[in-house]
């Protein structure tokens, strides 16, 4: 399971004219799920995602989690992330989930999230989605479980 997360001033996620998900402050997580992904690795990706401490404290480093920061947490579904991109000129998405799998994983991902006590937002799985957001920083770290 992988999570390339940005931390955010601003995230939002549309699908046609309807905005699905919007925070404030917080990470942008692109979530893919592969195959031999359950949710035991999606229950240490989502402590790892809350727990990762990339926000600034009162010197100025990375030190807070985005629970500590205030911030809230927008995830999205992004099934090009567990793609094999190691040969060729174009991607291998054989690694990825089935469909019914990945957006189990990523429903529970969710849930894991909001059972934490965080404020979460999410795109629609499968969507075609528009996703726009300001990086701080730009700070951005790719997790794998």
């Amino acid at each position: 399971m992988i999570a390339l997360i940005q931390r955010v001033t601003h995230a939002s996620v549309r699908v046609g004219d309807e905005v699905t998900g919007e925070i404030g402050p917080g990470l942008l997580v692109l979530l893919g799920v592969e195959k031999d992904d359950d949710e035991q690795k999606a229950n240490r990706l989502c402590e790892r995602v809350l727990g990762y401490r990339i926000f600034s404290d009162e010197q100025g480093k990375m030190n807070l989690n985005v629970q500590q920061a205030g911030g809230s947490v927008l995830v999205v579904s992004q099934f090009t992330l567990p793609a094999d991109t190691e040969k060729g000129l174009r991607p291998s998405f054989s690694r990825a989930a089935p469909p019914e799998q990945a957006e189990a994983l990523y429903s529970y991902f969710v849930s894991r999230c909001r059972a934490a006590g965080m404020t979460t937002e999410t795109g629609r799985f499968a969507a075609d989605m528009q996703v726009s957001l300001t990086n701080d920083g730009p700070v951005t770290f790719w997790l794998q479980i």
